[in-house]
């Protein structure tokens, strides 16, 4: 699970300031053409600068689908008794469709979705939710969803409705789930309950027991701090032992600490000390306003109301799932550990089960190895709707 502290407190930065040096060189590189020779040789150089909403139209325009057999859709459905808004995107309606469910709680991957998914809708129609109290749909919302509703069983019965809807617009009786951190938590429980509707359920980040997460990813982060001869996050680490405190509800405040020092020693993205580069990702989003944007990362009070009944949970009780399981785990995942995921795969009854390890990988297996996991979709998991006649055809 994704608990990011800078989310819950503010926005990382103003979402109007221009667009920095290096991500302008980036969208100039993509969408401006060689520049010939009369204005190359100009005397003054013209004013490159280009504003969020401007960078945001080069990205949309980049992605638009042209064909007569594509789907690009953004709107609001009704689900469980709210609007909740989806993405729909994919080069050809005969493809499988694959619903992508959102880390956090809270934290959703439309916006920077845009990065690594164009690529999928050349073999999958891709659907993005905003699960309700996140992103477009909290946004959209006259006020945020009461803590009565954020319970897990709630979220799993919206999606449970939102895959009921996607197979009836869409013409599929089954479709392909993929979920993510916490996303994987309702992904998982949709399988169990609708395996019959699944060609497959794929699990990134897979959760199995939160417990047990924290005081592997505890563990982690105290080794790296010691390793390193990190005093500060020696010092605070150690100020929140014995955790997790075996019989004691886990505190709020030692969750975000243990996620500082865990996202800061690469637990999360390997190499990296925190997630601003996804948060920059979502800046260009050209299905974001600003006001998706900044319900982003309002997102504290949505978090708080799950995280009691997510400091509960686990899977190891849940020994069989009626449909093909994949796990995509990565090597440095301390978030949701792969090995606790591993071993919990090792004693599932599945009609097939695949574990498919990412070295060099931590936690945002998307956007650390973006290839390689379109590379396993297509080659490893497409092929289970294709002999199910679910397909376009081959080239």
């Amino acid at each position: 699970m994704t608990v990011d502290p800078s989310a819950i407190t503010r926005l990382r930065r103003p979402t109007s300031a221009r667009i920095g040096a290096a991500a302008v060189a980036l969208l100039l590189a993509l969408a401006w053409p060689a520049i010939g020779p009369t204005r190359a040789q100009d005397a003054a150089a013209p004013d490159m600068t280009i504003d969020r909403a401007h960078a945001q139209a080069i990205v949309g325009n980049l992605r638009r689908i042209t064909g007569d057999d594509g789907i690009e859709e953004l709107r609001a459905v009704s689900i469980g008794g709210a609007e909740q808004w989806i993405s729909v995107r994919g080069r050809d309606r005969d493809n499988p469709v694959l619903l992508f469910l959102h880390g956090g709680p809270a934290v959703p991957e439309m916006p920077g979705s845009w990065f690594y998914q164009t690529p999928w809708e050349d073999y999958f129609t891709v659907v993005q939710w905003d699960q309700r109290g996140s992103g477009k749909t909290l946004a959209a919302s006259d006020s945020a969803a009461p803590a009565s509703e954020m319970r897990i069983d709630r979220f799993v019965s919206d999606a449970e409705k939102l895959v009921a809807y996607l197979r009836e617009t869409y013409g599929k009786r089954k479709i392909f789930v993929l979920g993510h951190s916490w996303g994987s938590v309702i992904g998982l429980k949709l399988a169990l309950r609708r395996p019959e509707w699944l060609h497959a359920y794929i699990g990134m980040g897979q959760a199995i027991d939160f417990v047990e997460n924290e005081r592997i990813g505890t563990a982690f982060a105290l080794r790296e701090a010691e390793a390193r001869g990190n005093a500060e996050a020696l010092r605070e680490l150690r100020a929140i032992l014995p955790y997790p405190e075996p019989g004691t509800p886990l505190a709020i405040e030692k969750i975000l600490l243990q996620r500082k020092w865990l996202t800061y020693f690469g637990g999360l993205t390997w190499g990296r000390h925190d997630l601003s580069f996804q948060e920059d990702a979502a800046l260009l989003s050209p299905d974001y306003s600003e006001a998706d944007i900044a319900a982003r990362s309002n997102v504290g009070a949505t978090q708080l109301a799950i995280l009691p009944e997510l400091a509960q949970l686990s899977f190891t009780d849940a020994t069989q799932v009626d449909c093909p399981v994949f796990l995509l785990a990565g090597e440095h995942d301390y978030a949701t550990s792969s090995e606790l995921a591993a071993q919990w795969l090792d004693r599932l009854h599945a009609p097939e089960k695949h574990l498919i390890r990412f070295p060099g990988v931590a936690h945002e297996i998307q956007f650390e190895a973006p290839g390689r996991l379109f590379f396993h979709l297509v080659n490893d998991i497409r092929p289970i709707a294709v002999r199910a006649g679910d397909g376009a055809p081959a080239e």
